[in-house]
């Protein structure tokens, strides 16, 4: 067990964000006692014009290592810290924005020093994204192309100042450049427009997402259809009297496939009454699981024009989809996609998740080389995190033998990668997730031309991003501001159907007081 003492802070959260990087056994304490362990004591002291952070390796009562790392200001603020008799006080009497950029400094600080003193403990460990404990690395790399660095110069700074590993380093870059042609210039009156469908035929035991069994509750899908669309006519008269132009639709969930053909084509048309889609770039809609797709409901996506559909497998190994909580096999999963092709669909995307219970390299192999075979548009490679509401994190004890080791989930990185290359597919965005196994990534590729704009937007988070239905979760951005804010629908369903005005005056609200 690793002693952790922090002293003159109260960052207990960032420094447990960073030290999960490395192991899972630690703990805080007051102060060092008689031990035989390896402890860390972070202490940070605000001098005149920066933040010192100092973090010393015990062995015992020994200290047999010290990192030490400091953060200039651009002011002086030796008046306010003689004035205050610590560091929560001095941070209480600056104005916010000074407090702002000072505990920013002082993080950035203690996380490298705590970050160097854990390399040290543990030289041998694999930590690809350094010290970011944060879930989309590429932002980082669009602020540092913003103020003019170059492909070099922002490497450099990956490594140096993050510690993140070279390949990692030039997949974040690869991708923030990809993903510039379509973000930039940025435009505050362009947004993207989600529709939640939160019914599944049964719940993936990984799954955190909004979700009722159509056989509980498929009776109120209609019902569900109607309310939305009085959440849409809301939602519209907000767009209309903002200005703002619908540049992408998504439809997710859930499995929008879940709904019976006549419902999703009545609930679509619909929308597009309400909506002004006229200058719509893309318009998604998320097939998902093959046990819920007909050839009547792709008709009806494609009578309405959707340009990109995802048909996601997870795994293309039949015992694994059983062991998950999937009622298909892998032969439903290619006559689906062979359907969707021969009734005209040109961009299919497919979704796989690495580490899935009891998988090994030798069978994610075996999942791209059946995705290979289909050669969709677009493969999204998930690596699987333990989601708080999932069913795998609620029965932990039954699936912790069961889930991939962490030099394995590395392999099947590489494998990925290396698949998606041979498929002529290119990273084009990114991002990681809370609970990862081995703290990796999710990335999706695509071949040139067959990008997911919503995708990108929603990584980057440069859009404001519009969301109506149960669970969904709308973002405002205020690029000014460098400011977001999230106005989210409840998640219950019987609840949403009673409180859909509600959720439209949420939204109002949030548009009013931000009003020019």
């Amino acid at each position: 067990m690793l002693k952790v003492v922090l002293k003159g802070h109260d960052y207990e959260y960032e420094v447990s964000e960073l030290i999960k990087l490395f192991r899972s056994d630690f703990d805080y304490v007051e102060e060092l006692k008689d031990t035989d362990e390896l402890s860390l004591i972070n202490n940070i002291k605000i001098e005149d014009k920066k933040v010192v952070s100092l973090t010393k390796v015990y062995d015992g009562n020994k200290v047999i290592e010290e990192f030490l790392e400091e953060k200039e200001f651009d002011k002086d603020y030796s008046e306010i810290i003689n004035k205050s008799k610590n560091y929560n006080e001095f941070i209480e009497k600056l104005e916010r924005e000074d407090s702002l950029i000072v505990k920013k400094a002082t993080k950035w600080s203690i996380k490298k020093s705590i970050f160097r003193a854990l390399k040290y403990i543990i030289p041998d460990s694999y930590v690809p994204w350094g010290d970011l404990t944060g879930i989309k690395p590429v932002k980082i790399v669009h602020n540092l192309m913003s103020d003019g660095m170059d492909d070099n110069q922002i490497l450099n700074y990956l490594k140096n100042e993050h510690f993140i590993t070279d390949e990692k380093a030039e997949l974040a870059l690869d991708i923030a450049k990809r993903e510039r042609n379509f973000i930039y210039p940025l435009n505050e009156n362009k947004i993207s427009l989600y529709v939640s469908i939160p019914f599944c035929p049964t719940r993936c035991y990984y799954c955190s997402f909004p979700s009722n069994s159509i056989k509980k509750y498929g009776n109120l899908r209609r019902k569900y259809v109607e309310r939305l669309l009085d959440e849409a006519r809301g939602t519209a008269e907000i767009i209309e009297k903002r200005g703002w132009e619908i540049e992408t639709f998504y439809i997710g969930g859930g499995t929008p496939t879940a709904l019976e053909a006549e419902d999703m084509d009545y609930m679509i048309e619909n929308l597009f009454d309400i909506f002004d889609f006229s200058k719509i770039k893309e318009f998604t809609v998320e097939a998902g699981r093959p046990d819920t797709i007909t050839e009547e409901k792709l008709k009806v996506l494609k009578k309405h024009g959707v340009d990109r559909i995802s048909i996601n497998p997870q795994t293309m190994n039949d015992e694994t989809l059983e062991k998950i909580g999937r009622k298909h096999s892998v032969e439903d999963i290619k006559k689906c996609f062979k359907m969707a092709r021969n009734l005209g669909f040109d961009n299919i995307n497919m979704d796989i998740i690495l580490g899935l219970v009891d998988e090994d390299v030798e069978m994610v192999k075996n999942t791209l080389e059946e995705i290979k075979k289909l050669s969709p548009e677009s493969l999204t490679v998930h690596t699987l995190a333990i989601k708080r509401a999932s069913k795998l994190n609620m029965d932990m004890d039954l699936y912790k033998e069961h889930l991939t080791q962490y030099r394995e989930m590395i392999k099947m990185i590489d494998v990925s990668m290396k698949a998606a290359k041979e498929m002529n597919l290119n990273p084009y965005y990114m991002y990681r997730q809370k609970m990862m196994l081995g703290n990796l990534e999710n990335v999706g590729y695509a071949k040139k031309g067959y990008e997911c704009i919503y995708n990108m937007q929603m990584m980057e988070e440069k859009q404001t991003n519009i969301a109506i239905g149960a669970g969904a979760i709308s973002k405002f951005v205020y690029l000014n501001e460098n400011r977001i804010e999230r106005v989210d629908d409840v998640k219950n369903l019987e609840i949403y159907l009673d409180r859909v005005e509600d959720m439209i005056e949420k939204k109002k609200r949030e548009v009013e007081k931000n009003a020019n």
